[in-house]
């Protein structure tokens, strides 16, 4: 039987470890903290340590006896964090200072994670980029010192052995490769002049010694993505502020270690949501344009393999084995999921985990948690979990009076648990018990009561994105001609092959005046449509995807729905 993996849960009244699948319920061994002045808690890497910070002390936990193995007392620790192999713990707290210490105290402390003893402190008084970062053996140790990247060799927290001082350093991110290690640095330009992105091979970081140079403007800020060989890495450029765009502007560049380097180009335009590398390393997932926004894997060469199509998502989660890729519509979605088989690139499941503000994977690879966490939402905490056929297997609700403030599976050494099979087989499942929101569109009183068959609140989720401008320009109303002419040629020639069209064609609709179901059933016959255009593409040779052909196998399925709906 399955062994139940801990699930560490932090809420307003404490700490709480339970047990996810096949057991569910809380893990004895661990007594519950009953403290409303719990503000973190983690567990390392490989999960053999857990830690947790309750008012002026820190607990670190040995997770095979579930006992304390050190208790630090009279800290005023806000953040906590692991050394890549758990041989150490990290604290930050509040940088202070009076008169009577007007230089301030070191707000960074290091700890060894087996007894908790004192390492080294240091000064670092802001709360943003914080945490020192490692090489993924815990040889090289490097912090940012006001521009500058100061790094330490061999846990000897006293000696600095390297430094990059040749530009001004806002972010910096080390390669998770072992035995090489390659530092990429964002330095942002002057006004009116462009940022770069500069990797460098470790201990080599003089300005002619750049083995990549990227450079781009529009960069307020930039996020690192790794891919897990520690080979390749994508650059996120951020600009908050922009005058043509809401949500300001993103660009996705691509840099290898080899020092090549190349501009990740979107077939869609809008803002870029999402990036993920697949675990396995040899892809990537990104969600971007406006919505609906699109989905696209691209390969290292940075050419788009695989389209999964478009609709409400803005968020993408492997497991950790990389065989299953999850793509969800959190925030200001309405919580819809689709899971992939990553390997064969065909569609899973769906289900919608409404109100979601966090997501994780099960070390197994078989589970995922969704939750509503507080303070983004302080209305129905809790937490669900499911299996990768999209079905709802536990769920959680904290008290009226209660909040759920953290939520994590525990860790495990990479390699603990294979690629799980995915499997066809029908699971156990149950129905939520909390009311589902209505998905009926929000009609002005002036609407009620008439008939519904024009009525439409907002275009359908597989519309292109349209200007919000109301005039049409003179080259759109000639472009408009074209394509009305176009479509007249078409169903020109449709007409001669009638005897050949797909039966899908003559499908009928009858609408029932029920709102709800008029929905779905529009929504039905927009499914059909887009067959029919398939089935006619096939019908021409044309060599479809998969995605495409299991369209086309859910035809029956949709059929019966629609007969259903119209009785």
């Amino acid at each position: 039987m399955a062994t139940s993996i801990p699930i560490a849960v932090r809420g307003s009244n404490g700490i709480s470890v339970d047990l996810g699948p096949p057991s569910f319920g809380n893990l004895n061994d661990f007594s519950p903290v009953l403290s409303k002045s719990c503000r973190t808690l983690l567990f390392s890497s490989d999960g053999k340590y857990f830690a947790y910070i309750n008012g002026g002390t820190i607990k670190i936990i040995r997770t095979d006896i579930w006992k304390d193995v050190a208790v630090i007392e009279g800290t005023k620790a806000y953040y906590l964090a692991f050394s890549p192999k758990g041989t150490y713990l990290l604290s930050w707290e509040t940088f202070i200072t009076n008169k009577d210490n007007p230089q301030g105290t070191p707000n960074l402390n290091v700890y060894k994670t087996e007894d908790g003893s004192f390492v080294k402190s240091f000064v670092h008084k802001k709360q943003m980029n914080w945490e020192p970062q490692w090489s993924a053996d815990e040889l090289l140790f490097a912090r940012l010192v006001n521009t500058d990247i100061v790094f330490y060799e061999n846990c000897n927290f006293e000696k600095i052995v390297g430094r990059i001082n040749c530009c001004k350093v806002a972010t910096y991110s080390i390669s998770p490769m072992v035995g090489s290690y390659y530092v990429l640095l964002h330095s942002p330009g002057a006004p009116g002049q462009p940022s770069f992105g500069k990797l460098f091979k470790y201990p080599n970081f003089d300005n002619q010694q750049v083995i990549a140079n990227k450079s781009f403007f529009q960069a307020d800020k930039v996020e690192y993505y790794w891919n897990a060989k520690g080979n390749s890495v994508l650059l996120l450029t951020v600009t908050e502020v922009d005058k043509t765009s809401y949500y300001g502007k993103q660009g996705l560049h691509f840099i290898g270690t080899s020092g090549q380097t190349s501009i990740v180009t979107m077939s869609k335009e809008g803002p870029i949501y999402s990036v993920a590398w697949s675990p396995k390393g040899q892809e990537f997932c990104v969600i971007y344009g406006f919505t609906p926004a699109k989905s696209t894997i691209f390969n290292l060469k940075c050419e788009p393999v695989f389209e999964l199509g478009v609709g409400p998502k803005n968020s993408i989660y492997y497991n950790i084995q990389g065989n299953i890729l999850l793509l969800g519509g959190f925030g200001n979605l309405p919580g819809q999921i689709e899971i992939w088989d990553a390997v064969n690139k065909k569609l899973i499941s769906k289900c919608d985990a409404p109100d979601t503000t966090h997501l994780e994977w099960s070390p197994e690879g078989t589970h995922f948690l969704t939750a509503t966490t507080a303070p983004r939402l302080r209305i129905g905490n809790g937490y669900k979990i499911w299996h990768y056929s999209g079905i709802l297997q536990f769920e959680k609700s904290v008290g009226a009076n209660e909040e759920l403030n953290e939520i994590c599976w525990q860790k495990y050494a990479k390699g603990t648990y294979k690629d799980p099979v995915i499997s066809s087989e029908k699971v156990e499942g149950i129905v939520s018990s909390q009311p589902q929101a209505s998905k009926q569109a929000y009609r002005p009183p002036s609407a009620r009561n008439r008939p519904v068959v024009n009525f439409k609140l907002h275009d359908d989720d597989d519309q292109p994105h349209k200007s919000k401008d109301n005039a049409p320009s003179k080259a759109a109303l000639k472009q408009k001609k074209k394509r009305e002419a176009r479509k007249a040629r078409k169903a020109e020639e449709g007409s001669d092959d009638q005897d050949h069209s797909p039966t899908v064609a003559t499908v009928k609709v009858d609408l029932t005046g029920d709102p709800e179901k008029d929905k779905k059933i529009k929504n039905i016959k927009k499914k059909l449509d887009a067959i029919e255009k398939l089935k006619l593409q096939q019908l021409q040779g044309k060599l479809l995807e998969i995605n495409q052909l299991s369209k086309i196998k859910g035809e029956g399925d949709l059929l019966k729905e629609l007969k259903e709906l119209q009785v």
